[in-house]
């Protein structure tokens, strides 16, 4: 379950007109945040972001699932508690998990190879919106 204050700063973000990417980058840091501090585990850095994602689709945030549609309805609620040994066993094989999934180096990684595989059109995009960005908050300052 996501802290109430990653699901306050999403809804923020929504608020203030922002993409449901940027939304669900919240719950993204938020898992990464988890991961560092040897609260959850993940294999690799997808994984971790993909349990980010989650989470936000979850919380109600319309990022579209791998199929490209939109989400219409929220996570199942668990509806028996997972037992004390069960709950013991999953934390100590977390702690074996490795905290360098999600280090800045391998994150920065992952964000290049995502990006090389967008079209040059898409990446200039993106740049250009940047840009823009940059430029508003220059002058809100």
């Amino acid at each position: 379950m996501p802290e109430r204050k990653t699901i306050k700063r999403a809804q923020k973000d929504k608020r203030e007109g922002k993409s449901a990417s940027t939304q669900a980058g919240e719950f993204v840091k938020d898992e990464i945040e988890r991961i560092r501090e040897g609260k959850t585990g993940a294999r690799n850095t997808k994984q971790a972001i993909a349990i980010g994602l989650s989470k936000a689709r979850k919380a109600g945030v319309d990022i579209p699932d791998k199929t490209g549609k939109k989400s219409s309805h929220r996570g199942r609620i668990a509806e028996h508690k997972t037992s004390r040994t069960r709950s013991e066993a999953g934390e100590k094989r977390q702690k074996k998990e490795s905290k360098n999934t999600v280090s800045h180096k391998l994150l920065s990684l992952q964000a290049k190879r995502a990006q090389a595989k967008r079209g040059a059109a898409a990446r200039h995009r993106s740049a250009v919106k940047a840009a823009h960005t940059r430029a508003e908050h220059k002058k809100a300052a």
